[in-house]
Parts: structure tokens; sequence; C-alpha cells
């Protein structure tokens, strides 16, 4: 089955296409980071706009590299949640339409089993079972994946999510959007061991995580620090290393103790704060001295991509899952809900909507 994959779940239009047989033969990207920067976050309703204008676009440039026409669609897969109602509902509508004019099947997939099974897309791809660390923007969550649709939650982000702590810290420091890599590249030139931030809810049991108070020890460091003249290049760098070091050593330790406690020795990072550079190094470490296995993404799939939801849809579709002819946009979705492959579609939906 060859599978057309939509992704417009935020603020980035990902078209892919995926075999069974042959696995991805072409995939498009278009982000809108530099339309929301002016803004510092992104903005729904330009999101939404922008999707509209690039997904015609991006489908026939996939086609044109694929070297084959819509005809050569066998079925669609788009996200239809979590994420923005209004980029949901662009991706959903244009899924929906393109399958009745193909006469294809379609089905909607959840954004973060399209995340989490991303690197399946790779040469080395990890068996079953495995832990899931999804880390992004408006995620931090724990998953123990037993097989496609057997997901069982660990843990999660009581408050802000790491992305969205990163995001926070970029702005305290004065730099751009998005966060993440703005922090980052400032902590490149900061002074090991100057700061100690504290690795917030790892003092005591539990695989849940906290990244708010990391924000008000941000702010705090940096009023407390600044000259008279505010905080000068050095110490902004010295903040931004000590902030990263702290969300980074927190994921780590977390993902350390939920290995220990299922006693599975596989780990998978996805999600966008899953190119941090930092946080590659400290997991690589933890892999050698626990004898894991750990499998990252490429770094194009760590950010929202149309080949994580071609496959994670390929998949569904062949067990026999389907949408029917309801459109379907879901901004929440716990993960744990969704159906497993022998379950009905539908059925499994309407129980989140």
């Amino acid at each position: 089955m060859r599978v057309l994959g939509i992704e417009t779940s935020c603020d980035e239009t990902g078209i892919a296409l995926y075999d069974g047989d042959d696995g991805l033969i072409a995939h498009a990207l278009h982000s809108q980071v530099a339309a929301h920067a002016a803004y510092g976050g992104v903005v729904p309703e330009l999101a939404s706009r922008d999707h509209i204008r690039r997904l015609l676009p991006l489908c026939e440039r996939v086609l044109d590299e694929a070297g084959c026409g819509r005809e050569g669609i066998d079925a669609i897969a788009y996200t239809a949640g979590p994420g923005l109602i209004g980029a949901l509902l662009v991706g959903s509508t244009f899924a929906h339409g393109l399958a009745r004019g193909l006469d294809v099947p379609v089905l909607g997939v959840h954004h973060m089993e399209g995340h989490l099974l991303a690197p399946m897309l790779e040469e080395r791809a990890p068996a079953f079972p495995f832990i899931a660390l999804l880390v992004s923007g408006g995620h931090t969550q724990l998953v123990k994946v037993e097989a496609l649709g057997r997901y069982e939650l660990l843990g999660e982000s009581v408050d802000d999510a790491a992305g969205e702590a990163f995001d926070k810290a970029a702005r305290m420091l004065g730099l751009g959007y998005p966060g993440g890599p703005a922090v980052a590249k400032m902590a490149l030139s900061g002074t090991p061991g100057r700061f100690r931030f504290p690795r917030p809810m790892t003092s005591k049991p539990g695989l849940d995580f906290s990244f708010s108070g990391l924000k008000t020890y941000t702010r705090n460091t940096l009023r407390d620090e600044a000259g008279p003249d505010g905080a000068d290049e050095t110490l902004r760098a010295d903040v931004a290393l000590a902030f990263e070091q702290a969300v980074v050593d927190t994921l780590a330790i977390k993902c350390r103790r939920a290995m220990e406690q299922t006693g599975v020795r596989r780990l998978v990072v996805a999600g966008g704060v899953g190119a941090n550079r930092a946080l590659r190094e400290r997991l690589t470490a933890l892999e050698k001295s626990h004898q894991a296995e750990l499998f990252f993404p490429r770094l194009d799939f760590c950010t929202d991509n149309g080949a994580m939801i071609a496959y994670a849809g390929h998949e569904r579709l062949v067990a026999g899952q389907r949408d029917g002819t309801e459109m379907l946009a879901v901004p929440r979705w716990p993960l744990t809900e969704l159906p497993g492959l022998e379950e009905g579609r539908l059925e499994g939906l309407r129980q989140t909507v």
C-alpha cells in the first residue's frame, strides 16, 4: 500500500509518500518559523492560513519527486490530533477531499504516535517493546510501547513541556523563536559550573516532569546576577548553559529510572527537543553505562513531518482501520486512548471526542 501522509498539527506543513515495500519514497516540509518569529510563538490563525497555501504545492512536489501521479496513491493518512484545531481542520479537510476524489481510504493519525514511530523509518529500527521519550514543544512524556497501539503512560509533565520551557527561557535571555535551538547555541559559549540549576522532581520517586520552576529560577538568576546595565553576554551564556544542563539531566534521570522500573532497555527519543545535541550526548552516555539500546530519528524527522504520519497511517491502514466519511480534528487526544490494530478505528476515536 502506498500512503500519502499529511501533517498540519501546528506550524509545519509536511507531506510524504510511503510504500510498504519500498519504504519512504519522497517527502517535503515547509516550516513557518520565520512567519511566527516576530510574535515569539505560533499564531494559530496565521498557521492555519499558511497550511492552506502550502498543502497542494507540497503534495504536487512530493508526487513529482516520487515519479507518480495522484493515481499512484493507494490511501491517505493525516494528523487528526492533538494540535491546533484550525490547523488540524485544514489537513483533515484536504485529506478527505483528496481521498474522496481519488476514491481511496483515509485515516486520521495521532500526532504523538507518529513521533514515537519515526525511528521505524531508519535502517536501524527498534524492536518492541521499548520506552519512548516524547519531548517536544507541547509534550513531555515517557511511554512504554508494547506494540503499535499498545501504550502505557509512565510519566508526563505536570506543567510546561520541555520545549515550552526552552521557549520561555529564550525570551528571558533576549533570544528568538524557536527557543530550543537559540538557547542551545548560546549555551555553547557558557562557562561550565558557574551556575547549577535544580533538577525538578528527581529527588523523589516517580516519572513525572516539571519544568515551570526552572523558568522562575532562570528569571531570578538573571535578576540577581545582572549588573546596572542588565545581563551581559557572558551572564546570558552561562545561564543558558545551566538551564540546558538542568533540562537534559532531568530527562536523562527519568529515562534511566523508566528503564530500571520496567526492565526495558530499548529507548526511543522523539520530538523536536530530541534534536538537542547535549541531550543526545547525555543519553548516549546513558546507553553505554546501562547496556541499553538508544534510537533517534534523523534530525529531519525530530520535528513535525509528513513521513512519520505516512508510516503510522500505513501500519493502521493495512490492518483495516479507516475513518469513514467523518472528518476528524481532535485538539486534545490522550495517546493511551488510541485503539489497537485489531480494534475498529471509529469506535476508538469516539471514546476521546
